[in-house]
């Protein structure tokens, strides 16, 4: 049985949202239930945003996360909101590119990427969130890479599809980092 309660955090203008939206989207061409709720600061960009995913073969109850089983941050205040959050045996993602400071908990595993420092040295620093969506996909097997290609067609604008193989790309660095 297949039940991930995502939430992925950071500053507004690293992806965070879209990131999750792509996950959702995913998880729906799979005919999985899946709920995406978006939530950020009025500063949008430069400030905290944050989003709650739950991807299930099971039946959502509500969209609202008291605990996840996975956390990607982008950011420290996200990871120090966020961190025991995530349920005993959960999974902890995190930018080491942009977080000096690691989880103090035994209960989880975590994985440290410096996806920021990847994507710029693939020349898109916007690939960031991919990479750590990747090790996501990975570690959870929550969508198939196929399903994620799917849902990049579907949810980025056409003037951006020529960036979905770089993007592909991207979440094949973090699966296999």
């Amino acid at each position: 049985m297949m039940h991930q309660e995502i939430i992925i955090a950071g500053f507004g203008g690293q992806g965070i949202l879209s990131a999750g939206r792509l996950l959702a989207y995913a998880g729906m061409l799979e005919k999985k239930n899946v709920s995406w709720l978006p939530s950020y600061g009025p500063e949008i960009r430069g400030g905290t945003a944050n989003c709650h995913v739950i991807i299930s073969e099971d039946t959502i109850g509500s969209p609202i996360l008291n605990s996840a089983t996975t956390l990607i941050v982008m950011n420290k205040p996200s990871l120090e909101k966020f961190e025991n959050l995530v349920v005993s045996g959960g999974i902890i993602i995190s930018d080491s590119s942009l977080i000096d400071k690691k989880s103090e908990r035994k209960d989880i595993t975590t994985y440290e990427i410096p996806a920021t420092k990847m994507a710029s040295d693939m020349g898109n620093t916007t690939y960031a969130n991919i990479i750590l969506l990747g090790k996501l996909i990975a570690k959870t097997g929550v969508i198939s890479v196929e399903s994620f290609e799917q849902g990049l067609k579907k949810v980025l604008p056409q003037k951006y599809h020529h960036m979905i193989p770089e993007e592909i790309k991207a979440l094949e660095m973090g699966m296999n980092y």
